[in-house]
């Protein structure tokens, strides 16, 4: 299963994978072309749209470019929830079956949006690392090692309700995760180094503060914690 953003929304890269007997969802940008059998082409943005909107339109031609068959269409806009309305329709090129399934695999997206942020300019920036083929493929497999440890220690981490002591809490309305785990993870060693530096200066602030000496307690026990994740 291969899912694109409107960045990945080539016809000659579906037809390539359907010829591969590989399943896709690509999102299309609006000003995409398209025809159903007897009609003419006419861009995505001339469907008419409203909240709630789930249309699947099967047998259809994407672009006039010649020679690379018929995909299925799916039209979806999220209706309001909470007070708060998408601003944008999902126009998808599938070659799945129906728009349910359709919508799944690709609302599956959203989940690993902040892994590309950790791998691109979140983290590693790894688009500028400008590493040739075999070293990209080195690269990447450094990359998967690190990145997967603290993932793991940024869900231990989470698993113990301890990632408010290292990280600042999701906001209200925000729909998007703040942190990742793997944020999670690499802030939590953080953490722990920081305190090896300056534990003395810290105890000594903290001996002259005497009713912040509980919090200090909790703050030891949430490091201990943290240390066992790690």
């Amino acid at each position: 299963m291969i899912i694109g953003d409107r960045e990945f929304h080539s016809v000659e890269l579906a037809h390539w994978l359907h010829k591969q007997n590989l399943s896709f969802v690509f999102r299309q940008k609006k000003d995409t072309t398209f025809r159903q059998k007897g009609q003419k082409f006419q861009p995505l943005s001339s469907i008419e749209i409203y909240p709630g909107i789930r249309q699947f339109y099967p047998n259809v031609k994407f672009t006039q470019k010649r020679g690379f068959g018929r995909f299925n269409l799916g039209v979806y806009w999220k209706r309001k929830y909470r007070g708060k309305q998408e601003k944008e329709t999902w126009y998808l090129l599938t070659n799945l079956p129906d728009l349910n399934t359709a919508l799944k695999i690709y609302g599956q997206r959203f989940g690993i949006e902040a892994m590309f942020k950790d791998c691109k300019t979140g983290g590693y920036n790894l688009e500028a690392s400008q590493a040739n083929p075999d070293k990209l493929v080195r690269l990447i497999f450094l990359i998967a090692l690190d990145m997967t440890s603290a993932w793991l220690h940024g869900q231990r981490i989470k698993f113990q309700k301890q990632e408010s002591y290292i990280c600042r809490r999701q906001e209200k309305n925000r729909t998007k995760k703040r942190h990742s785990n793997f944020w999670i993870g690499l802030y939590g060693q953080n953490w722990i180094v920081a305190w090896h530096e300056c534990q003395a200066w810290v105890e000594q602030l903290v001996g002259s503060i005497r009713n912040k000496q509980a919090y200090y307690q909790r703050g030891l026990r949430a490091m201990k914690l943290i240390q066992q994740a790690l």
